[in-house]
């Protein structure tokens, strides 16, 4: 089977100066994986990248065997709540129908179904009974809910969100946290830019540890190590482990910086 997201000497510079550096990532399909570094270290650009958002000196992805353009149906993005112009005049559950405008082409207006269907993503995300209000009236946390929400109602088959738990509450975060288990349970892959290292290891199972060159990636029981972690930042940090002797909480604990390789990071 193809590999539902493979990425192969990516490379994205500005202005002359690398952002990405040969960077290859590949995920099964299925998982839910985690893209982490330092702030400046391209994480939201390889996500923009992999999506044609942005432009690449030179490198390949591949959704399923076959070019983002020729995928496109198939994939579904959350951009980060920031870059959204929240004062358009809209309400909810047309935001959410917008989902659907891919399947149904530009010259088919939604109906009954797509209405339907935007309902109901909308009460997964816990955000039925705001339907008709204007996102502008909505906070941070119901905010990302309704982008959500829109992404569910593409079906897509790899989902693509960019720092979703970035300004939410804690029930936000855990309704954020169900939904990509359930995604995954439904056999989607989900890719996450995501910034909070203490919980890495419990909401995901692959992490992309990135600094303008890609320093691991794979099961974060495998990659997400003190070493790599190092690598990756190269200052201190706080480190997360599980102490065995303990009843499964979680410790802190800071290292030293330590030398990266390739001279990049």
């Amino acid at each position: 089977m193809n590999p539902a997201l493979e990425v192969t000497d990516l490379t994205v510079a500005y202005h002359d100066k690398p952002v990405l550096w040969d960077v290859d990532v590949t995920a099964p399909a299925g998982i839910l994986m985690a893209i982490v570094g330092p702030n400046g270290a391209g994480k939201t650009t390889l996500m923009k990248a992999i999506l044609g958002l942005t432009p690449v000196a030179a490198g390949s992805v591949r959704i399923d065997g076959k070019s983002y353009t020729q995928q496109r149906q198939r994939v579904g993005y959350v951009p980060q709540r920031g870059s959204v112009d929240w004062d358009f005049p809209t309400n909810v559950v047309d935001v959410v129908t917008m989902g659907r405008y891919g399947a149904l082409g530009w010259f088919r207006r939604p109906g009954r179904r797509e209405v339907d269907l935007a309902m109901h993503a909308l009460e997964q995300v816990g955000m039925h009974d705001f339907a008709q209000r204007q996102i502008s009236q909505l906070s941070g946390g119901q905010q990302q809910r309704v982008f959500l929400a829109r992404a569910i109602v593409q079906d897509a088959d790899i989902y693509f969100m960019d720092e979703p738990f970035q300004g939410v509450d804690a029930t936000t975060e855990r309704t954020i946290v169900t939904l990509l288990k359930q995604l995954r349970g439904d056999g989607k892959t989900v890719v996450v830019v995501h910034h909070d290292l203490q919980t890495v290891a419990e909401y995901f199972d692959w992490v992309t540890l990135l600094n303008v060159q890609c320093i691991a990636s794979g099961p974060v029981g495998q990659v997400f190590t003190e070493e790599n972690l190092r690598r990756t930042y190269g200052g201190r940090i706080a480190f997360v482990e599980r102490d065995a002797l303990a009843t499964g909480g979680m410790a802190l604990r800071s290292f030293a910086p330590a030398a990266t390789a390739g001279g990049a990071d």
